[in-house]
């Protein structure tokens, strides 16, 4: 786990968009080159509309020309557990491998517990199942 990583979490969590949940969520991914593209949560008043913030930070890896994701750091209110939804579990699958970490931060920056994606999705379906 590196510092870096939980740190654009956390810088990203204070852009979020979230006037109607006040659940407020930051993450980051480090890519194949070392490089860290971070993302928030986006509501919208429709609410099906809004967008989570793996969804954002895999919207800046892919615009950077990244092609995987190596790490992955999450953070939501307050101490508590906040992982990925299942949604966002199958889109970083689409850019990650099962061994690949994925850290759960409270709002403080204090580690709360670290999966693989294979534990938080186990037996998933993935790009090489199309192949």
């Amino acid at each position: 786990m590196s510092r870096d990583l939980i740190e654009a979490a956390l810088a990203a969590r204070k852009h979020a968009h979230a006037p109607y949940s006040k659940f407020y969520v930051g993450s980051a991914m480090r890519d194949e080159t070392g490089r860290i593209h971070a993302g928030c949560n986006v509501e919208n008043a429709a609410y099906p509309q809004g967008w989570c913030a793996e969804c954002s930070a895999i919207a800046a890896l892919v615009v950077s020309g990244a092609k995987r994701i190596t790490e992955v750091a999450v953070v939501g209110n307050g101490e508590t557990l906040c992982t990925p939804c299942g949604g966002c579990r199958q889109k970083i699958r689409e850019f990650a491998s099962d061994d690949v970490a994925v850290h759960c931060y409270g709002e403080s920056g204090k580690l709360i517990r670290s999966f693989t994606l294979g534990e938080l999705l186990p037996a998933s379906f993935g790009p090489e199942n199309l192949k």
